[in-house]
């Protein structure tokens, strides 16, 4: 029963999501704080799921904006967790083929996404060029999802090194932001715990080259599956805690 009565709740919130969205970047197509409005919508329906959303956000300096946010990639539910913390002035990058889902594909363009096509290398460098131009023309920053893929429960994936080119080119900080393992989510349990949604303190690239690509990497990398460890041991004990 709940589970029924969750997914129509669930759709009907939806729709009206899409609808408001495209209405919205309609009036104000590629406008710099389109993702922020539409991610603050999305994750209020985190409740509805069961899920308690626990961000932990901050805004970052000045001095480092525009700047690149790196977030782990789990699941669809990202949709209603990691989206509590989109800042404005962020767009996030996004393979090319999401412009071909109906409703979402043209909400996520519209918004002022960055599509990339990743099976054509050569329009991929193009596209992250064109990244970097933006970021500083427009002081935009960029979401991004550097596992290139869903983990679905196996941990911090290795990561594809777009990303860091990409910060490395226009000399701008990364920010990790990560989400507590949020795989055991089922629409027909009322309580699904809690997912605690953090941004971690901003990495400089200042003075690093194309050559520092793999080693930074590799050092952000450590750095996220360590701290990914820590919350997700204590989103676990904060859901156990509620339950008593």
């Amino acid at each position: 029963m709940l589970l029924v009565a969750r997914s129509i709740i669930l759709a009907v919130l939806l729709f009206l999501a899409f609808v408001f969205a495209i209405v919205f970047c309609l009036i104000r197509p590629m406008h710099r704080d389109n993702v922020h409005v539409i991610a603050k919508i999305f994750s209020s329906v985190a409740r509805v799921l069961g899920i308690k959303v626990i961000t932990r956000s901050k805004p970052v300096s000045e001095k480092l904006q525009p700047c690149i946010y790196l977030s782990n990639h789990q699941n669809n539910f990202d949709l209603f967790t990691h989206t509590s913390a989109v800042p404005k002035g962020t767009v996030s990058l996004g393979k090319k083929s999401l412009a071909w889902m109906p409703l979402f594909g043209q909400i996520y363009w519209l918004s002022g996404n960055i599509l990339i096509d990743r099976k054509n290398r050569h329009s991929a460098f193009d596209t992250m060029a064109k990244t970097v131009e933006k970021m500083k023309t427009k002081l935009l920053s960029v979401w991004i999802f550097p596992e290139g893929t869903r983990s679905r429960g196996r941990g911090l994936l290795p990561f594809k090194v777009g990303a860091f080119h990409t910060a490395i080119a226009a000399q701008v900080a990364v920010v990790p932001v990560l989400a507590s393992c949020q795989n055991r989510i089922k629409l027909n349990r009322w309580d699904n715990g809690v997912v605690i949604v953090e941004m971690m303190e901003p990495i400089p690239t200042e003075g690093l080259t194309k050559n520092d690509v793999k080693a930074f990497c590799a050092k952000v990398h450590e750095t996220m599956s360590i701290r990914l460890a820590e919350l997700n041991e204590e989103a676990l004990v904060l859901s156990q805690a509620a339950k008593k």
